[in-house]
């Protein structure tokens, strides 16, 4: 008797103490990384140069560069100019300003900085501010001090724009990401929980563990880039916060809906748990799995924009995962009931989802699921027409900020106006000396090309047309200054029949670098990634093959996350053509929006078709699907707009690539959780019957016949202790 009383006390301190040391290692280890994770933004690196494959050939040029004496560099521009001729008093203030620029920023440019040089109308100069290195995230911090070195005066305009000018204000946009967009996506989240716990605490908590999350992703990624052993490119970073916070809510709200149902079956709230979280883990971890190797499959890509997305998305879905399966458990059980306050799960109760509005759903989908399938597949497929619309083939830098005036879009439309849009960033052809004349001339009859000029060394007073080009080993130099602006499609056009024709010139060898060339190099490694895709696809079904042992409930379930994604890329691409007046997406966009899409959207598929098996053991197929649907409808729903929520926070930042992947994200969560997850896979479900679970030994089960509504009874007994 002493013996069982004194076990019994053992059993209570244990399952009081447990918890409480988790949240104590969670709260110490987190919260230090979580402050190491605050310094991520010093280690990110930004710029197209950056994220170039080897073997591109903008790449090779800019090495070969180096033997010219030159490194290589993100020029700024800075334009001044008049209404009439430029005076000999702005001429001086020019000279003046560019001595300033050279004194105070020298040791941060390649060269000294070069001009005036005065356009032909007299009525604008431009001074070429050769930044060293290609890390735009670095260089764009130097860009303010140019701006504030210049400045204009009465009828004199100056603005600072080029590459350089560009990346700053790329930057500047960029800026909000660490604090506004984690700041609106955890206020975001927290008011759609309040909603649907309808209690004042449990929204707070599930935050409380997201956050943790968040901060101990920040942090591991922070010590491994610190360590040259992962990197990240700061477009991404507000991707990963979104990911972290979104999915780690998924993950908590079906953990606490599996707990909830379970604290009306069991007295004891740690029993409670211990069946909720058994039953929680198979679905949450295979969630999980899925996203994080989907990511991973992003390691073969050749840009390394997408090569740092994928471990350090990884990363983030393991801190989630982590979190939602030690952390909240132990706060939760804690808690226990007190944490619905004031809507407790009394033990005994009923479960209010058997006669809420997703058993009507469910006896709507079973009157008629062939119908139903059918109808839906159709409407989706019309969407997806929309795809022809997309424009993928990059956006121009000049157009990814959104704002009425944004000083460098300004400043090269100045440009524009009065020199070739190319100047100050040429296009750099190498070629073999002995055939540089042939090579000087082809490139000269390229359709877009302003002017073609020998590399003779230092330059100061600008590119002399007729000097003598420099030899190193062999090789030649051109710089080829393009008519159009040097991020703009019609430059990249210009650039690609350029290498063409110089790569024409028998035995001349002739190669083509440049900052146009490095968003050509860009733009076509992003293509070529999309061979992530199939992957992918693969990796994903594997996972859900082995999850639910079928071989045709994994085709059907992939077949219909690649129809959502699809409809969701082409209603997106009418939405950003005729409604926002984008003319084309980033060439990344395709796969990220592939990636999320796929890896995320054949989550709630999962948390579905498990639950759906683990009735039809019992139950059979037809009432395993009602039964599953009418106890996962009211939180995979959740979930799903709380994802697409967090993924609509990226819109804050104004910057055209994020708000192009917040909204197709965000629509596309929303089509799956509320068309594909609620109608279309059920319907599919219920018209194979039981040969969805084929080759499994629930395909050999006799058929169930139709069910009126969900028993009571049944869903009480799938809940159980085994």
């Amino acid at each position: 008797m002493t013996m069982s009383a004194t076990g019994s006390q053992r059993v209570r301190v244990v399952r009081w103490l447990v918890p409480s040391l988790l949240i104590l290692v969670w709260l110490g280890a987190g919260g230090s990384l979580g402050a190491v994770g605050s310094k991520l933004a010093e280690e990110v690196s930004s710029g197209a140069a950056t994220y170039l494959p080897r073997n591109a050939e903008a790449t090779e040029v800019a090495a070969m560069n180096k033997r010219f004496g030159e490194a290589e560099t993100l020029p700024a521009i800075v334009v001044y100019s008049r209404d009439a001729a430029l005076t000999a008093a702005d001429r001086r203030t020019i000279a003046d300003q560019t001595a300033a620029i050279n004194r105070d920023l020298g040791s941060k440019l390649a060269s000294p900085a070069t001009g005036p040089l005065v356009a032909p109308d007299g009525r604008a100069a431009m001074v070429v501010v050769p930044f060293a290195g290609t890390d735009s995230a670095k260089i764009a911090e130097h860009v303010p001090t140019v701006r504030a070195l210049v400045n204009g005066s009465e009828g004199l305009a100056v603005h600072v724009t080029g590459p350089a000018g560009i990346q700053a204000d790329l930057k500047e946009a960029l800026g909000a990401i660490d604090l506004m967009l984690v700041a609106v996506t955890m206020a975001v989240i927290l008011v759609i929980l309040i909603v649907v716990y309808r209690s004042p605490l449990l929204p707070f908590l599930v935050l409380l563990v997201a956050g943790l999350a968040l901060g101990t992703t920040q942090g591991v990624i922070y010590l491994l880039a610190k360590q040259d052993i992962l990197s990240l490119g700061a477009e991404v970073q507000g991707i990963l916060n979104v990911l972290v916070l979104g999915a780690g809510t998924d993950y908590a709200l079906l953990l606490v809906s599996r707990y909830r149902e379970e604290l009306r079956r069991h007295q004891s709230r740690f029993d409670a748990m211990r069946v909720a979280w058994r039953n929680s883990l198979g679905p949450i971890a295979a969630s999980g799995g899925t996203v994080a190797l989907g990511l991973l499959c992003l390691l073969i890509s050749d840009l390394s924009l997408n090569r740092d997305l994928g471990p350090a998305g990884a990363v983030g879905i393991g801190c989630a995962l982590l979190a939602m399966l030690t952390l909240m458990p132990a706060v939760l059980m804690l808690l226990g009931r007190a944490a619905f306050w004031p809507r407790r799960p009394e033990y005994g109760s009923d479960p209010a989802e058997l006669a809420g509005v997703w058993s009507r759903v469910a006896r709507f989908v079973d009157r008629r699921p062939r119908i139903l399938w059918i109808g839906t597949a159709l409407g989706l497929v019309v969407m997806a027409l929309g795809v022809v619309r997309l424009d993928a083939t990059g956006l121009p830098q000049n157009e990814m900020i959104i704002s009425d005036s944004v000083e460098s879009v300004d400043g090269q439309q100045e440009l524009t106006q009065h020199f070739p849009g190319g100047s100050g960033s040429p296009a750099i052809v190498i070629a073999n000396a002995s055939r540089i004349t042939d090579v000087a001339t082809a490139a000269r009859r390229v359709e877009g090309v302003a002017a073609v000029t020998p590399y003779s060394g230092a330059q100061a007073g600008g590119p002399t047309p007729n000097a003598q080009p420099v030899v190193v080993d062999g090789q030649a130099r051109l710089d080829v200054t393009l008519t159009d602006p040097p991020d703009s499609k019609a430059a990249l056009g210009t650039l690609e029949r350029l290498r063409d024709a110089v790569a024409a010139v028998p035995q001349a060898d002739a190669k083509t670098g440049g900052y146009t060339a490095v968003l050509v190099d860009f733009n076509d490694a992003a293509a070529a990634d999309r061979k992530v895709m199939p992957l992918l696809l693969l990796v994903v079904g594997l996972v859900v093959g082995l999850l639910l042992r079928s071989i045709v409930a994994t085709l059907l379930l992939l077949a219909t996350v690649v129809l959502s994604y699809l409809a969701a890329l082409g209603l997106s691409a009418l939405v950003f053509r005729d409604v926002f007046g984008f003319s084309a997406v980033d060439a990344t966009f395709p796969l990220h929006a592939f990636v999320f899409l796929v890896a995320l959207g054949i989550d709630y598929n999962i948390f579905l078709m498990t639950r759906v098996r683990e009735e039809s053991v019992r139950a059979g197929t037809r009432r395993g699907m009602i039964l599953g649907l009418t106890v996962t409808g009211g939180v995979i729903t959740s979930a799903g707009v709380v994802l697409a929520a967090t993924f609509a926070a990226l819109a804050v930042i104004p910057l055209v690539l994020l708000v192009q992947l917040a909204f197709t994200v965000a629509f596309g969560v929303l089509l799956d959780t509320f068309i594909v997850r609620s109608v279309l896979v059920p319907a599919l479900a219920l018209d194979v019957g039981r040969w969805m679970w084929w080759p499994g030994r629930l395909s050999r089960a006799p058929q169930q016949p139709a069910v009126k509504s969900p028993e009571p009874a049944v869903l009480e007994h799938s809940g159980a202790d085994s």
